[in-house]
């Protein structure tokens, strides 16, 4: 049965007030900056965990930018794995950008030490340190999900997948970075069967742009991506993703939320 999680990159543009002006990183800095003292990390990682429970949600894939390997210490995990407890919510996935093998070693003691064994993002170092990458996915019993970014096509992902290193690599595809790319999230899906950790849903405004918007607002066709998922047979994670760069996701992101639900449940009928 298919877990439903909230991505908590949702709120890249919370701390700047949901005017996010200079690009995702911009968002990146300010919520890092706003989450790294240890003196206010419980108080700020609960608001944002209770707020995240209240929409119906008890998973979800932790962005870097809530808590990152270069400045989390023993004192950040031990909090935050108290505040996931107390409200119910289990980590399935760190979702983080892995650019270094010292960004990746860093990520993987993070995640172990978080309870967690699956990292979701763009992986670029794949390219050129693929044998050196493998062994710290190895080393620390850790996956990693590459996500299509950059990565403009299905044949991308899977030449960096490669033989899949026992099980230590594999996709974490993104719907809305297939329809920015004009290229079909549903059949993208069909192609990259059988190596799908975790997946990604969003939809995004129209090809050739990346404007994040509420499931059937947009271009990415997510009630198809949801049946092509059922066809191939794919009972994994499914994250919620929605990061407009002006104004609040909440409310779209119950509605995407909700409209998820009913065409799962649609099949659960059919199958009967």
């Amino acid at each position: 049965m298919n877990r439903i999680s909230f991505i908590t990159a949702n709120f890249v543009a919370r701390q700047i007030g949901y005017h996010m002006t200079e690009g995702w990183m911009q968002g990146d800095a300010a919520t890092q900056d706003y989450f790294r003292p240890v003196e206010t990390f419980g108080e700020r990682l609960d608001r944002m965990l209770a707020e995240i429970r209240q929409m119906g949600f008890d998973a979800i894939d932790l962005w870097g930018a809530h808590l990152n390997w270069t400045w989390a210490t023993p004192e950040h995990v031990a909090i935050a794995k108290d505040s996931l407890a107390r409200h119910g919510l289990e980590v399935l996935s760190f979702a983080t950008w892995v650019g270094s093998l010292q960004g990746l070693e860093g990520t993987c003691k993070l995640a172990r030490a978080m309870g967690v064994s699956l990292i979701a993002g763009g992986a670029p170092l794949l390219k050129e340190q693929r044998k050196e990458a493998v062994a710290i996915l190895q080393h620390y019993g850790v996956r990693l999900g590459i996500e299509n970014h950059p990565e403009k096509t299905p044949a991308e992902v899977l030449e960096l997948i490669g033989d899949g290193a026992e099980g230590h690599l594999g996709a974490a595809p993104d719907t809305g970075w297939w329809a920015t790319q004009a290229y079909s999230a549903p059949q993208a899906l069909r192609e990259l069967s059988g190596h799908i950790l975790t997946v990604h849903l969003k939809d995004v405004r129209s090809a050739g742009t990346h404007q994040t918007c509420r499931f059937g607002h947009g271009v990415a066709d997510i009630e198809g991506c949801v049946r092509a998922l059922q066809e191939i047979g794919y009972t994994g994670p499914l994250g919620i993703e929605h990061e407009p760069e002006q104004g609040d996701p909440t409310e779209d992101i119950k509605a995407s939320r909700a409209m998820l639900e009913g065409w799962l449940a649609a099949k659960a009928t059919r199958g009967r």
